[in-house]
């Protein structure tokens, strides 16, 4: 296929889309031919969007036509009622799809992250070498007696939660963005989290406070924990995308999983948004354990069910979470091919 002579061709479609969009933000004067003009070019020419951009290595052809494609789309549809149709896909289709086609990833490193946090505080319970060596003992002493537990309780909650969000947020997403070296700092982030979670958990149970870990920890953490291995399992498909592409160009795959990881990070900011609610207004509350804990098992039960049964009923109709997905329904049958 000659691209040159293939877009040649279809730019002046492009230049005739791109004025019939400009006119749709007055309607009234556009006549119904006109009208039918712009809902025929626009399933047109996202078919030709599809055709370049899967043969095109110029970048910037690719994103003014993504650029007239969206804003046709929108002229098509409607403005307000196509964002409020959008945001009401994303978290019913989107975003539980994008992380249920994960799921293995994410179960992957969920399980990964845990043993090695598990190894680590059993290291530190009980080889008394080791405790001695890497804290000082008035660090433990303090971390055993009152700081583990005044960390969630000496900040004012509504200013602690907004801390705490904006804190794991960033992790996600630092998880995430750094996967496309190759996951390796991805991995780094996710090793620094165990340990540390480790770390601290053999600190306190070598104290006897053990329990008292747990029932702090455990109301927010179950959630938390999840978003984070979930970014982290993200951070890491994203980086295998580049090692091993499939049947697609390495830079086809990567850009469609950063697509969906970007639709993904959205949807783990708001449920960490949650969990940091979680952690400022029940974890240090005066609640039972257990009614605390049960809060936080609540919370995670509710965020693991939502995209299991959302994300697999999504899957199955065909969403990938990919946000450039959905422009495929706007492809015309049309012949696009152009001989050299």
């Amino acid at each position: 296929m000659d691209l040159d002579a293939y877009v040649a061709v279809h730019r002046p479609e492009w230049f005739r889309l791109s004025h019939l969009v400009d006119r749709a933000n007055r309607p009234r004067r556009m006549t119904r031919s006109e009208l039918d003009e712009l809902v025929e070019l626009y399933q047109r020419v996202a078919t030709q969007l599809s055709v370049v951009r899967g043969r095109s290595h110029d970048q910037a052809l690719v994103d003014d036509l993504s650029s007239l494609v969206i804003r046709a789309r929108a002229a098509v549809t409607g403005g307000a009622e196509s964002s409020w149709r959008t945001v009401g896909r994303y978290f019913v289709a989107t975003f539980p799809s994008a992380v249920y086609h994960r799921r293995w990833w994410v179960i992957g490193t969920t399980v990964g992250s845990l043993l090695l946090a598990l190894a680590c505080a059993l290291w530190i319970t009980h080889d008394a070498n080791a405790r001695e060596n890497l804290i000082p003992p008035s660090d433990v002493t303090a971390l055993c007696q009152h700081d583990f537990k005044n960390y969630y309780s000496e900040n004012p909650a509504s200013s602690f939660a907004g801390q705490v969000w904006t804190n794991n947020a960033w992790v996600s997403a630092e998880a995430i963005a750094l996967g496309v070296l190759l996951g390796l700092p991805t991995l780094f982030v996710l090793v620094n989290n165990a340990l540390n979670v480790g770390v601290d958990g053999g600190y306190m149970a070598s104290c006897g406070h053990g329990g008292e870990f747990f029932s702090l920890i455990l109301p927010h953490g179950m959630l938390e924990l999840t978003v984070v291995f979930t970014a982290g399992a993200v951070g890491l498909k994203l980086g295998w995308s580049i090692i091993s592409p499939g049947g697609r160009r390495r830079v086809e795959a990567l850009a469609a999983e950063g697509r969906a990881a970007v639709s993904i990070a959205f949807g783990l900011a708001a449920a960490l948004a949650v969990s940091g609610l979680i952690e400022a207004f029940v974890t240090p509350s005066g609640l039972p354990t257990a009614v605390r804990i049960g809060i936080g098992a609540l919370a995670w039960s509710l965020f693991v069910g939502y995209v299991w049964v959302y994300g697999s009923r999504a899957a199955a109709a065909g969403e990938t979470g990919d946000l450039d997905a959905e422009l495929a329904a706007d492809l015309v049958p049309v012949t696009e091919a152009v001989s050299g």
